[in-house]
């Protein structure tokens, strides 16, 4: 049986190139990044090389403007935590989306229940488009933060970040975007984007699980998530991990030479996933904007029937799907997302996520438009709302 793997949202294979380019720092190059004898300037000239090519990739100015961290989860705590520690003697107002990652709106949840800050939690159209007037009318004296994701990581919906980030200049309030679905995939730049603090994820774009990065714009106040050691121009206290810190810099290297064939490839490949789709099943809603959203991103809610009944019979016709993010996998409620974009809990139920990557193919999108209606068509066979 051929296995089809379109869960890319939820990670991505890792280029050989990146595996290559790990490789020697697992054995041949060991020493402490920390350490001063040749052993350990071996590693940190690989962190230093890494790190331009990830402040490359996303457009910043300067190295000093980025630190590695253990994902893109950490980077938001980090960003969140830490801007809200530093800045609570101004404020303690924080702006945000209902569609977040739960990366950001457990951090906030947090904040509001341990430390008394005040979250305003921004609501979205059909699309799951946040509107700039509204982050514009919740800014208050006191609001120290907005945090609004630059692509959702459920429905692909791509936020107008560079407008929401105009509005945070001009009023003077940090601004924080949660960029690890997009960066790798479409253009990201620091500046045009007008952000103050950017995460990434390696894994979300073909390097390895368990590294990230922080942009924390120059000038930016913001206090230490982890105390210890001065690592990480003593932002970030631990012993560096090199090889995954040199895999994520391979990977942003060969992100940023094939962006712009990665994209066009995706937006087809997608496109023919979405029409098949339509053409071959009914009773459907597409989720999130139709032109708006990431190249890879198909989110389906398929009535009548639940979730995750096709996923299961999706993997055992070999392909590798979700009914939204991998974070909430283990959780029976309905998407946070869909439900804040208006969906039912019934319609919500019904959601398949298909989030094609670099390495898929025609035949592969072909493949699941063979396999999906049939599924769809079984499960509501069965379906006791079903009537045809």
């Amino acid at each position: 049986m051929t296995k089809v793997y379109m869960d890319n949202g939820a990670t991505t294979p890792v280029d050989p190139k990146v595996i290559e380019a790990m490789q020697p720092y697992f054995s041949e190059v060991y020493g402490n990044p920390s350490s001063f004898h040749s052993f350990g300037r071996e590693g940190r000239n690989a962190i230093t090389e890494a790190r331009d090519k990830v402040v490359e990739l996303i457009g910043a100015d300067y190295t000093k403007e980025l630190i590695f961290t253990s994902g893109g989860t950490e980077a938001d705590n980090y960003a969140i935590k830490g801007v809200a520690s530093a800045l609570e003697a101004k404020g303690k107002h924080i702006i945000t989306s209902a569609v977040e990652h739960h990366a950001v709106l457990h951090t906030c949840k947090y904040l509001e229940k341990r430390r008394g800050f005040e979250v305003t939690y921004l609501p979205v159209d059909e699309d799951g488009l946040v509107n700039p007037e509204d982050v514009k009318d919740a800014i208050r004296e006191d609001t120290i933060l907005i945090t609004i994701m630059m692509a959702n990581n459920e429905v692909g919906t791509i936020q107008p970040i560079a407008q929401i980030g105009e509005i945070a200049k001009e009023a003077g309030v940090t601004f924080h975007t949660d960029a690890v679905q997009a960066v790798g995939t479409i253009p990201v730049d620091v500046n045009e984007l007008n952000v103050d603090l950017l995460s990434l994820s390696g894994h979300k774009f073909n390097g390895p699980k368990g590294v990230g990065a922080l942009y924390i714009r120059k000038g930016t106040r913001i206090n230490k998530f982890m105390h210890g050691g001065a690592q990480e121009r003593n932002r970030r206290a631990t012993t560096e991990n090199v090889p995954a810190i040199v895999g994520l810099g391979k990977a942003a290297e060969i992100a940023m030479e094939g962006l712009e064939q990665k994209q066009e490839k995706l937006v087809s490949l997608r496109d023919k996933l979405i029409s098949g789709i339509e053409e071959r099943i009914d009773h459907i809603k597409l989720n999130g904007h139709r032109e708006k959203r990431l190249p890879g991103n198909v989110n389906v809610s398929i009535k009548y029937i639940e979730g995750e009944s096709i996923l299961m019979k999706l993997d055992l016709a070999g392909i590798a799907a979700s009914s939204g993010s991998a974070c909430t996998s283990g959780s029976l409620d309905p998407s946070h997302v869909l439900l804040s974009m208006g969906l039912t809990h019934e319609v919500a139920h019904g959601s398949l996520r298909l989030t094609l990557g670099k390495y898929n193919t025609k035949a592969e999108v072909d493949r699941v438009l063979e396999v999906l209606p049939k599924v769809v068509a079984d499960l509501r066979s069965m379906s006791p709302i079903y009537n045809g």
